[in-house]
């Protein structure tokens, strides 16, 4: 039997994940100790294990206690769904590489205006092929991995500091959810 910090300790997690996984019913203990512990088995241990692997892939809370309470017929078609996403996050990442490749090329012509602003921006991610939708994406991955940087770059397109904050505001919200 592991301990709690034990447990914690031997797959990489904090004491606090475990207690927060015990609280939304996703990883119970096995038992308890004589003073109260929280005792895991190493059944507990696997299926931890198999949790992990799922958070790895990208899998929510809710669609990993599907599949381990094998609700309706969830494992195939969960992970099928988290497929396509993948699937989706990749092209709208191949876009935005394709785009950036265009611009790098534009710029070493020197065909690349000394400011470019946001009407010039947006125009350019059109003709790249993005719509409104990739675009919010665009938006949500910048400000996830380099929410700095994000900012300012907005401003290097001559948007107002309130706009910057609402666009930074719009993307951080979605992408916590």
């Amino acid at each position: 039997m592991y301990k709690i910090t034990e447990l914690a300790r031997h797959v990489g997690l904090s004491r606090s994940t475990l207690l927060y996984y015990d609280r939304i019913g996703l990883l119970s203990p096995s038992g308890r100790s004589g003073a109260g512990y929280r005792l895991y088995s190493t059944n507990d241990r696997d299926s931890l294990a198999t949790i992990c692997s799922f958070r790895q892939a990208g899998l929510t809370m809710d669609d990993i206690r599907r599949i381990l309470t094998m609700e309706e017929d969830t494992n195939g078609k969960v992970l099928q769904r988290r497929m396509r996403e993948l699937g989706e996050e990749i092209r709208t990442l191949q876009t935005q590489q394709h785009l950036l490749g265009k611009m790098l090329k534009v710029q070493s012509l020197g065909e690349l205006p000394v400011a470019i602003d946001k009407q010039a921006w947006i125009d350019m991610l059109r003709a790249a092929g993005m719509d409104e939708a990739a675009m919010r994406k665009w938006h949500i991955e910048f400000e996830r991995r380099a929410p700095e940087a994000h900012q300012q770059f907005l401003l290097s397109l001559g948007i107002s500091e309130d706009e910057v904050q609402f666009i930074r505001k719009k993307s951080a919200e979605a992408a916590s959810v």
